[in-house]
């Protein structure tokens, strides 16, 4: 509300200043007309401005001053020409406003390359560098990093490539169905992580067209300014490790953050499938753990409960395995009811033979 306030006020002293000094004589429409839009460049002009990094505005600034110098040196050549006197003002000041502009926009675009930490003083504190990250395509189609920013876990600036941006692009263009919501999916993940409060999302024009393969160009981009990638891709994160940058894993996190299993405790799972090994069953839990049983081939859809034996866990997520015990087995079998046994009784016809052969040894 403060802002706005001092934004009424510049608009209001534009205003008055046009009044007073009224560059158009007595014309006080066009005099108002130009002041009011004067007002509103000016505004427009401080919003863009308050967005850019302090590297933007330092690459602008420095541009700016190499066009003027440039300009300068040009206006001399110019006013020792045999032109007229308004030709040559013309020019000069048509030179002045063409090397400025080119040095605002070169110098904006390169001011990304600038190392603050080199001039001492306020900006060599390392920290502010080695706080950003720089965020995977699969990171940003996953999702789960939009999540993670709300909670505040991520703290710094969050550093989008422009070739991270257009892959994300070609995917969102792809005839498939499914690579094309993929695609969707992540543009519509990096607005919601934009609209969280506190969290810098910059969009970084650097690209290595020596480097094809958008991995290593992120390995690259990310030794280059010292940060870190967030990533869930397996094979990033290996490669990234080996070359010395450091990587932070949202399946590692995942996996940080799922219930601890100790081997000996008894767990409740639905065996689904059969699996590799001999008489061995497969079950999973909600947040995708994979669970083998043994002894379990039998029960398959049914929900036993097992004893956890060992608990793997890796990079690529974590594995359970566990074992239906037999006596479970034998017990289940043992609690259906039992036949009643009757005593061996000879068949009538059997009884019929050893009377008749009894009367023959009678006679």
């Amino acid at each position: 509300m403060d802002l706005w306030i001092i934004r009424a006020l510049l608009f209001a002293a534009i205003l008055v200043s046009g009044y007073f000094v009224r560059p158009f004589g007595q014309n006080l429409l066009l005099t108002f007309s130009f002041s009011t839009v004067l007002g509103f460049v000016i505004l427009l002009a401080e919003m863009r401005i308050r967005r850019l990094s302090l590297k933007t505005l330092l690459g602008a600034a420095v541009g700016s001053i190499l066009g003027i110098v440039g300009a300068s040196l040009i206006s001399i050549v110019v006013g020792r020409m045999s032109l007229d006197a308004s030709t040559a003002t013309f020019v000069q000041l048509l030179v002045l406003i063409l090397m400025t502009y080119v040095g605002l926009i070169s110098g904006a675009n390169k001011g990304e390359y600038l190392d603050l930490s080199s001039f001492g003083g306020l900006f060599a504190d390392s920290n502010v560098r080695k706080s950003a990250k720089v965020l995977d395509t699969s990171v940003i189609i996953d999702g789960r990093v939009a999540d993670i920013c709300k909670t505040g876990f991520l703290e710094g600036t969050l550093v989008v490539p422009h070739f991270v941006l257009r892959e994300l692009q070609q995917i969102a263009d792809s005839a498939d169905s499914a690579k094309r919501n993929r695609g969707r999916r992540g543009l519509d993940v990096l607005e919601k992580i934009k609209s969280v409060p506190g969290v810098v999302v910059q969009i970084v024009e650097k690209d290595y067209p020596d480097v094809k393969e958008v991995d290593l160009k992120l390995i690259e981009l990310a030794k280059e300014l010292a940060a870190k990638i967030v990533t869930n891709d397996f094979n990033l994160n290996k490669v990234s490790q080996l070359r010395g940058v450091e990587v932070l894993n949202i399946n590692e996190l995942a996996n940080a953050l799922k219930p601890v299993v100790l081997p000996g405790e008894t767990m409740k799972v639905f065996i689904l499938k059969e699996g590799k090994e001999y008489n061995q069953g497969v079950a999973y839990l909600d947040d995708g753990t994979m669970v083998v049983v043994d002894n379990a081939r039998r029960m398959i859809g049914k929900t036993i409960a097992t004893q956890v034996t060992s608990v793997l866990q890796t990079t690529a997520g974590k594995m359970i395995f566990g074992r239906f015990p037999e006596e479970s087995e034998a017990g289940m079998t043992s609690q259906q009811p039992k036949q009643e046994r009757r005593p061996y009784e000879k068949p009538p016809m059997a009884n019929r033979a050893g009377a008749e052969e009894e009367k023959v040894k009678g006679r």
